[in-house]
């Protein structure tokens, strides 16, 4: 099952996908994709409604797949090849940072170039919405506290990441750095997170081809680990890491966004964003 959401940003509407690709409206039935809507029982009563009997809607604007979002919480270095081309040792457990939920908007969105910015750059990435509450939890529990996956790009301004002292989280939090979705993809749909292909594409040339089964830590642990140290809440987002082919890696290089630049980026059975950036 697709899950999506729709409408000017601030007042999104729920919807699905049905099986012709037409955008279904839930309002009727759910007041969001958030929170408890994530739910096993929640989910199984969106996916025994009739598509037929949803009112069909064609959206001027994708919005995030999922709402009110409590945590956005990254995962980095999770690709060996990736950490080389970053000049980085594969660390000897998950990286964690978090980049803040004023980052979140639609798919298709603008991504805005920071003010002052010279080296914005992309990240393909596999997204986790969790579904349940997960405390302590074992790696053998992990999946059943996922709703589903989507596609993320982990817009990162390098300079502020890696040269301005502290923590990546102020080169991962600007405003339109966290585009998720189109669609929220539940979990049964998904049978193995760890074989996905993803790719980046900027300006017409592919940037990054990669797949998920390159993952250092895959996603029950990252779920379970992540337990350890935090609950987890349903509509919390983990973005698992990215393949290499990111910009500050390239050579000769590094390549970095600029104004007027078009990005399209995608992760199999989750579909496609495509990006605009413009000055912020």
């Amino acid at each position: 099952m697709k899950l999506l959401r729709y409408g000017p940003k601030g007042q999104e509407k729920p919807a699905m996908l049905d099986a012709e690709g037409q955008v279904r409206d839930l309002s009727a039935h759910v007041p969001d994709i958030a929170g408890e809507v994530l739910s096993d029982a929640s989910l199984a009563r969106i996916a025994a409604l009739d598509p037929a009997t949803l009112p069909v809607v064609t959206p001027d604007r994708i919005g995030p797949c999922v709402g009110q979002v409590g945590k956005f919480i990254c995962i980095g270095l999770n690709y060996s090849d990736h950490a080389a081309e970053a000049g980085m040792d594969v660390p000897p457990e998950p990286v964690i940072f978090a980049k803040a939920t004023s980052a979140i908007c639609g798919p298709d969105d603008d991504i805005e170039i920071p003010r002052g910015s010279q080296a914005t750059d992309w990240e393909v990435e596999l997204g986790v919405v969790i579904g349940r509450h997960a405390k302590y939890i074992s790696e053998a529990q992990a999946m059943s506290h996922v709703a589903g996956y989507c596609v993320i790009n982990d817009i990162s301004e390098r300079d502020f990441q890696n040269k301005r002292a502290g923590q990546w989280t102020k080169g991962k939090s600007a405003d339109t750095f966290g585009p998720i979705g189109p669609w929220l993809v539940t979990r049964d749909e998904i049978p193995d997170p760890q074989a996905l292909a993803m790719y980046l594409d900027l300006n017409g040339t592919r940037m990054q081809d990669g797949t998920t089964a390159t993952m250092v830590y895959p996603v029950a642990h990252l779920v379970a680990y992540l337990s350890q140290f935090m609950s987890l809440h349903p509509g919390d987002i983990i973005s698992t890491g990215t393949p290499p082919g990111v910009g500050m890696g390239k050579k000769p290089g590094p390549v970095y966004l600029r104004p007027g630049d078009r990005m399209e980026l995608g992760v199999a059975g989750l579909g496609l964003q495509r990006q605009r950036c413009v000055q912020g």
